[in-house]
């Protein structure tokens, strides 16, 4: 009943908001700011508006929205394997962190769209360029709070999985990946909002599809259903996806909570 409560007072906020927004937004308003029922009307007709077999997406839809999750996905996983593999490397080996850890706040000082045009540079023009511009912005803070996570696994743990002769692997698997979760977790949340923001940044950089290059087209001819409309969608977009990461947090950490009390 709590959790259906706390659903409930979410959507009496949402649909506040939507009705402040679509008086606000009535006649004699602003024209570059579209009221809520003429965007909803817009992003059915654009991109939902498809036939059953094709989930009904448009074309529209299969051509632009579904390439940019995509590549959002695919620089997501990249960043987040990487960032835990090294992260664990380097918070676990003193030497390695020694070494690495000047290059890792070196590189996490650069604003990731600044090396947006290195990587056109590289990897020319196409989805190559957009994944790892997608990549190169995740990757930090997944690589920081692993590393810390990694560093300040607690002690006691460590010298009870040597007491019970656990091989590296096993130490690793069982011991130090559990006591970095919280960590890691929490630079994956991170990294997922800004892959939503460098697969934008990305698709502004000269992409022939995708979300970004709609909003780039759009606002050369000042095309507002459509910026509307992206800017829309992106935020339920980043809704369902923390959303679903923070079902698999829940799950992932469960034993973190311990046993449900009983009253």
């Amino acid at each position: 009943m709590k959790r259906l409560t706390g659903i409930g007072a979410r959507l009496v906020v949402l649909a506040a908001a939507a009705g402040g927004w679509q008086l606000a937004t009535g006649p004699g308003a602003n024209p570059y700011f579209l009221p809520p029922s003429a965007i909803v009307s817009f992003m059915y007709r654009q991109w939902f508006d498809g036939p059953a077999s094709h989930l009904w997406l448009t074309p529209d839809a299969t051509g632009n929205l579904l390439p940019s999750v995509g590549r959002m996905l695919a620089g997501l996983a990249i960043a987040s394997l990487a960032g835990i593999a090294a992260g664990v490397a380097i918070g676990r080996i003193r030497l390695l962190a020694d070494l690495a850890e000047p290059l890792v706040h070196f590189g996490r000082a650069v604003p990731p769209p600044v090396a947006v045009p290195f990587f056109l540079f590289v990897f020319r023009l196409g989805t190559p360029m957009e994944i790892a511009s997608i990549a190169f912005g995740v990757i930090w803070p997944v690589l920081i709070n692993t590393i810390d996570g990694a560093r300040h696994v607690h002690p006691g743990q460590l010298e009870t999985a040597r007491a019970f002769r656990l091989g590296p692997v096993q130490r690793l698997v069982h011991v130090i990946l559990p006591g970095a979760a919280p960590k890691i977790f929490a630079g994956l949340r991170l990294g997922l909002a800004l892959a939503l923001i460098m697969m934008i940044v990305a698709e502004f950089q000269g992409a022939t599809d995708g979300i970004g290059f709609e909003v780039a087209t759009a606002q050369t001819t000042l095309d507002m259903p459509v910026i509307w409309g992206a800017l829309v969608l992106l935020g339920l977009l980043g809704i369902v996806l923390n959303l679903i990461f923070a079902a698999a947090e829940r799950r992932a950490l469960a034993w973190q909570r311990g046993p449900a009390r009983t009253e």
